[in-house]
């Protein structure tokens, strides 16, 4: 049914008119339906159109114009692709500045919907330094031979912050559906404002720690030392070495 409305809407007055011609030769209009490969209720409309004003032109509606043209469009897309930050408002004012004609902000969003482009929340990351990267590399290089004895020896630990209070402070970009965690729509950050938690973490082969929660105050050598290092890693090696010691 699909196929059949994309041909109607592409139905040229020169195939209008060898239908009409069919049908005046005494053709039935399923047999004409199925010759040209369309719905039979195109044909009999069409049939039934030219008994009734003896036209067979597809009319046309005479609705409100398009406020913009497809270069318009193009443009007001390519300035969302250039700046994701951009608001639907001040990709506006720089289209009617371009343009010299006025356009809405709702028909700017209705247009970058078109060019498949949404407002969404960006994803929030860690900005890495070269230095960073280099020396991730050359962990992993390291070891990549470990086997599970030796791997059983590691603890893996991670802190992660949750914000009491809302960190987007509404930041919007532009994007393509399924394109989340592309680069271009990240934004890095180590900074967030306001009151949160730091929770940590730690996991091993077999074996993991408690969630610790720093509820109140800064982190420092210090806390993260009295709190972290002694009662949990401290703890978790001595574990090791008394398991080792029996086996």
């Amino acid at each position: 049914m699909a196929n059949n409305q994309s041909v109607r809407r592409h139905l040229d007055a020169f195939t209008r008119g060898r239908i009409i011609g069919k049908l005046e030769e005494g053709r039935s209009v399923t047999s004409v339906a199925a010759e040209f490969g369309i719905a039979h209720s195109i044909v009999s409309r069409l049939w039934t159109q030219f008994q009734t004003t003896g036209r067979a032109i597809r009319g046309f509606s005479s609705g409100r114009p398009r406020g913009t043209t497809p270069a318009d469009d193009r443009y007001t897309v390519l300035q969302a692709r250039r700046n994701r930050r951009q608001t639907a408002g001040e990709i506006t004012r720089h289209t009617t500045q371009a343009t010299g004609r006025p356009i809405s902000r709702f028909t700017v969003a209705r247009r970058l919907h078109g060019g498949v482009l949404f407002a969404r929340r960006p994803v929030l990351c860690v900005p890495l330094t070269n230095a960073h990267r280099r020396r991730r590399s050359l962990w992993c290089r390291e070891h990549r031979n470990w086997r599970d004895n030796e791997w059983g020896r590691v603890l893996f630990t991670d802190e992660s912050r949750f914000s009491l209070s809302s960190d987007s402070h509404r930041i919007l970009i532009w994007r393509e559906r399924g394109s989340r965690n592309h680069p271009s729509n990240i934004i890095k950050r180590d900074r967030y404002g306001g009151r949160g938690v730091l929770v940590w973490g730690g996991i091993m082969l077999g074996s993991r720690t408690d969630l610790h929660i720093f509820d109140a105050g800064s982190v420092n050598g210090t806390r993260y030392c009295n709190e972290i290092l002694l009662p949990y890693v401290h703890l978790l090696k001595a574990l090791w070495v008394c398991s080792s010691f029996h086996g």
